[in-house]
Formats: C-alpha cells, structure tokens, sequence
C-alpha cells in the first residue's frame, strides 16, 4: 500500500459524505412540499447507500490481507462510493397526514400527503455526516503533515 493512498481513500469518503449531505439539504428542503415537478404527489425522501469499493474484483478484506504481500498495487482501488441515491416508497416510510380542507392538494377526505421526511432525522444525519465529512479532512491533513515531515527528515 502506497503512502498516499491514505489521501485517495479519505477523498472517496470526502466526496461520498459531500454527496450525502446535499441529499440530506435537498430532503430538508422539500419537507413540506406536496406535489413534484410532474405532480405525482409528493416529494420522497431520499437516501444515499455507499459501499467499500472492492480491492481487487470483489474479494473479502481477509483474501486481501493474505495478498498483500504479494502485490503493492492490492489497495488501489480502496475507498467508499455511492452505490446508489434511493427514494423511499410509501411502503418503507408513510406520507404524513395532515387534515386540511383547504389546501390544494386536499384528497376527498380533506387529507394532504405531505413528504416522508423527519427533520429530525434528517438533522441528525446531517451531523453525521459532517462529522463524517470532517474526519475525512482530517485524515488528509495528517498524511500531508506526515508527507512534509518525511521531506523535512531528508534536508
């Protein structure tokens, strides 16, 4: 494993955490709207789902550990990426409900189906997020440091 691959894999988080959080912005915004662009009903939230990227074609970490020794490019390809942007169905997160006659997109009953979006939740995941986003940076910032030292030890 290369010293600076500690740099590429916490950019793949950097940009992976990036991406989660305008989902989550994108979410927030939209809380209370009640008809999309095409006015299929209302917004769905959306979640990002990231994955490891695979070493070498999909092996397990362990088969990865007993190759190391045999090759230095083993780690390459190691990191996170987005696997896909997911919007929740009304099966895995119900519209919320509100009784309002007046409004537009009232049903018969006088029920509007605003989003399945918690802010709560959605605030929540916006912390982890940026912690997560934060952490990323500082692991860049170490293995520049470490890289200046390294320099520095050679003068």
């Amino acid at each position: 494993m290369g010293f600076l691959n500690s740099i590429d894999i916490s950019a793949s988080g950097l940009t992976a955490q990036h991406l989660r959080m305008d989902t989550i912005a994108s979410n927030l915004a939209n809380a209370e709207s009640t008809r999309v662009q095409n006015g299929n009903g209302p917004y769905r939230r959306q979640v990002v789902l990231l994955e490891a990227k695979s070493a070498v074609n999909g092996t397990k970490f362990a088969a990865l550990l007993k190759k190391q020794g045999q090759s230095n490019n083993i780690m390459e390809q190691a990191g996170v990426r987005v696997k896909e942007i997911r919007s929740l169905d009304e099966d895995q997160a119900p519209f919320r409900r509100v009784y309002d006659p007046e409004h537009p997109d009232a049903d018969q009953d006088g029920y509007v189906n605003y989003p399945n979006v918690n802010v709560v939740e959605e605030m929540v995941n916006l912390i982890a997020a940026s912690k997560s986003y934060e952490a990323n940076a500082k692991v860049i910032e170490a293995s520049r440091s470490m890289a200046m030292s390294a320099l520095g030890i050679g003068r």
